[in-house]
């Protein structure tokens, strides 16, 4: 299988919402919801993590409807952060400060550009 990079750059088809779907799996979405609750101090229920991933048609997770960093790259009509002109902007530098993994596939896509 080969990877599908996210519009921010986190890989999908590593992401356990996305392994629990594709695997049909709801015991190890429950086990993504308690620990995406436990990790982002928010609820997150076993509805909310089922995705097919960030560049497909279907399930999405419920984060993908509110994510500003998804939305900027559609409507840009950019496969990834990584193809804009603005690279680098507010919206993916805090991201980046959490998740430096997607800095890192981002900057690799970049440099192959």
């Amino acid at each position: 299988m080969s990877k599908m990079i996210s519009r921010c750059g986190l890989i999908c088809t590593e992401c356990p919402a996305y392994l629990a779907t594709q695997a049909n799996d709801e015991q190890k979405a429950k086990e993504t919801a308690a620990m995406w609750t436990k990790m982002y101090k928010t609820e997150i229920k076993v509805e909310d993590v089922w995705c097919d991933g960030c560049l497909v048609e279907g399930k999405k997770c419920t984060h993908c409807s509110e994510c500003e960093i998804r939305a900027c790259v559609i409507e840009k009509k950019l496969d990834n952060c990584a193809h804009c002109a603005d690279y680098g902007c507010d919206k993916i530098s805090g991201f980046f400060q959490m998740v430096p993994d997607a800095k890192s596939t981002l900057d690799e896509i970049r440099r192959n550009l």
